[in-house]
């Protein structure tokens, strides 16, 4: 496998579009370099454009979802079982020597949201091996979060079009 001699970590927050979108470039980009990339994704089940990934880069980017197919308004059992399962995987995936980019999408919305215990993904982030790099994405990143990163980006929306009632559209934001 080809190695990064020393991962850091990359967070991707704020209220404008971009966050996945920025962390599946950085994913294209690796593969492209060789590099295997695996994403781990909190709080979707609904089949997006990415989940094609694996096949178009020879499955040098691997992509798994933890979620049902309906968004979060409240948190109920089963969605912090998934989330917890999901954490499990990634940090597994950290583990595992198989990659060498580890990106975790969404999970900051999902520590906003009570389904995941911000101590426990600091955990999984602080005890990754040397060489791995980590991806956070999601709105509301948590101070603990923030203070992990070395990279941090925010994404600030300054104009959508849902606000003028235009649906997400396939290919663009799902």
């Amino acid at each position: 496998m080809k190695t990064i001699s020393e991962g850091l970590v990359h967070v991707y927050t704020g209220n404008g579009k971009g966050k996945t979108t920025a962390a599946l470039g950085l994913a294209i980009r690796a593969a492209g370099r060789g590099f295997p990339v695996f994403i781990g994704q909190f709080m979707k089940g609904v089949v997006y454009g990415e989940l094609a990934i694996e096949k178009f880069t020879g499955g040098l980017v691997q992509i798994r979802q933890f979620g049902t197919d309906s968004l979060v308004h409240t948190a109920n059992e089963n969605d912090r079982r998934l989330a917890k399962a999901g954490l499990n995987t990634c940090r597994e995936a950290i583990q595992s020597g198989k990659y060498a980019i580890c990106m975790l999408d969404e999970v900051n919305i999902a520590i906003h949201m009570g389904l995941l215990n911000v101590k426990s993904v600091v955990e999984v982030v602080q005890n990754r091996p040397r060489g791995v790099e980590v991806v956070l994405t999601g709105r509301y990143a948590p101070q603990e979060i923030l203070n992990l990163a070395d990279y941090i980006s925010e994404m600030i929306e300054i104009r959508h079009p849902y606000q003028k009632g235009i649906p997400a559209r396939e290919g663009i934001e799902r």
